[in-house]
């Protein structure tokens, strides 16, 4: 099985892929939207994306693109992230006049960049196993790379700090995907909690009217783990609503839920029913 992530070899995706699927060869590519792609065109059998990450928030970019794809979520799961500041042989912190991560990485790990390297220049990379790819290629003693520690052993980096991260309950959440012709066996014969997820848009912005969508649940007493709105393009002041709620699409609570929802909505559409994801340190 050949498994798209987004990054380089080394990045945290990879290891979240490997994790859901050990067996699987993972393929790197440059962009979120190269993910989806190469699963909707079937040169990947999966694709595995971050989707919110417990310190710095969700990753919009992939919210937007769940919807604008054909692709369902088939699993999740939450992978422990702790960052490390790397860097070439030789060096130390007192030599380091740049910083280059991920936005996501250098925002989980802002306290220890004001209060150890206060002054460095901080630069945004594409990706964490990226910027160390790169610095490992620059050579150069003053420059440092905030990525996992597989990355540092795949570029041949030391560790100046370990476990940088603000806050050591530093979770993301990844969601795999696939073609819906190509989906497993539903994972609640495994007898697991499952999770529905669902983006819709509100016929009117009324008042009232997003209290009633989100009554359909209530009134079957589903639980909604998440609720995340994201604005409707082309549309000033209107919202898609992303919802994960507890249940699988073959309970009748949450058939007669969508049911009904469709009703009072504008449009509905199911991203996936999928076993609750596990929690793995990485």
């Amino acid at each position: 099985m050949k498994v798209a992530f987004q990054g380089e070899t080394g990045a945290f995706s990879e290891e979240a892929s490997l994790a859901l699927f050990p067996e699987s060869q993972p393929v790197p590519n440059p962009t979120f939207e190269a993910v989806f792609e190469a699963v909707r065109d079937g040169s990947s059998d999966r694709g595995v994306i971050p989707i919110e990450n417990s310190l710095h928030g969700s990753v919009h970019q992939n919210y937007d693109l769940l919807r604008e794809h054909a692709l369902i979520i088939t699993d999740e799961i939450q992978l422990r992230i702790r960052h490390n500041l790397l860097t070439v042989r030789g060096s130390n912190l007192e030599n380091i006049r740049a910083v280059y991560s991920h936005p996501q990485a250098l925002g989980q790990c802002r306290d220890f960049l004001r209060s150890t390297l206060a002054g460095v220049e901080i630069i945004s990379s594409y990706d964490t196993a990226g910027a160390a790819k790169m610095v490992a290629e620059k050579n150069d003693p003053q420059c440092a790379a905030i990525a996992g520690a597989v990355a540092g052993t795949e570029y041949d980096l030391i560790t100046l700090a370990a476990n940088i991260e603000s806050n050591h309950q530093n979770y993301t959440r990844f969601l795999a995907l696939a073609r819906s012709e190509d989906e497993r066996p539903r994972a609640q014969e495994r007898d697991v909690p499952m999770k529905t997820s669902i983006v819709y848009a509100q016929q009117d912005n009324v008042p009232g009217s997003l209290f009633k969508s989100l009554a359909v649940f209530a009134l079957r007493d589903i639980d909604l783990f998440k609720i995340e709105s994201r604005p409707l393009i082309g549309s000033p002041g209107k919202y898609l609503f992303y919802l994960d709620l507890a249940g699988s699409m073959s309970d009748e609570p949450v058939q007669n839920a969508l049911r009904h929802l469709e009703e009072v909505a504008a449009s509905v559409k199911i991203l996936g029913t999928y076993a609750v994801g596990s929690i793995m340190d990485g």
